[in-house]
């Protein structure tokens, strides 16, 4: 998806977690190993982004894993919090403001979104030292914290 602001964009990372494994991508354009994630759009918020994302790349139905405030009234939606935070260049002139998400599989068929990724991979933790190309140190990271809190 092209950049929707000029300066900044808001984009959701997901780390989905299952049976002591988390779901990577080999992302086609970037040639990188990557969790699930994208854009969020101008037309939702950063939780239906998270659920979209995660259908259209894996085929899979998910849950976002985390809090929910009880302050849902009318007017006001609360939603559950990203786990981490980041803000990440893109390019000399845009940024990225990353939501990270733990997410946990709930249904539908494992597939790859074969115009984006080369491949997708359930990675146990001592898989993450074994990618080509290798995993950046802030993947391996919060695959390593979402394997530790949801396994």
């Amino acid at each position: 998806m092209p950049h929707l602001h000029d300066k900044i964009d808001f984009t959701v990372a997901l780390f989905i977690v299952d049976r002591g494994r988390v779901l990577l991508v080999h992302h086609r354009r970037l040639d990188r190993w990557l969790p699930l994630g994208g854009h969020v759009e101008l037309d939702e918020d950063p939780e239906q982004a998270a659920l979209r994302e995660g259908r259209e790349e894996s085929g899979l139905e998910i849950e976002l894993v985390g809090e929910r405030p009880p302050t849902t009234s009318p007017g006001t939606r609360a939603l559950i919090a990203p786990r981490f935070l980041d803000i990440h260049r893109i390019s000399e002139t845009h940024e990225h403001v990353g939501m990270i998400y733990w997410a946990r599989p709930v249904s539908g068929n494992l597939r790859r979104a074969e115009a984006e990724h080369h491949d997708l991979r359930w990675c146990a933790a001592e898989d993450l030292d074994h990618l080509t190309p290798p995993v950046s140190s802030a993947v391996r990271w919060y695959a390593l914290q979402a394997l530790k809190e949801l396994s």
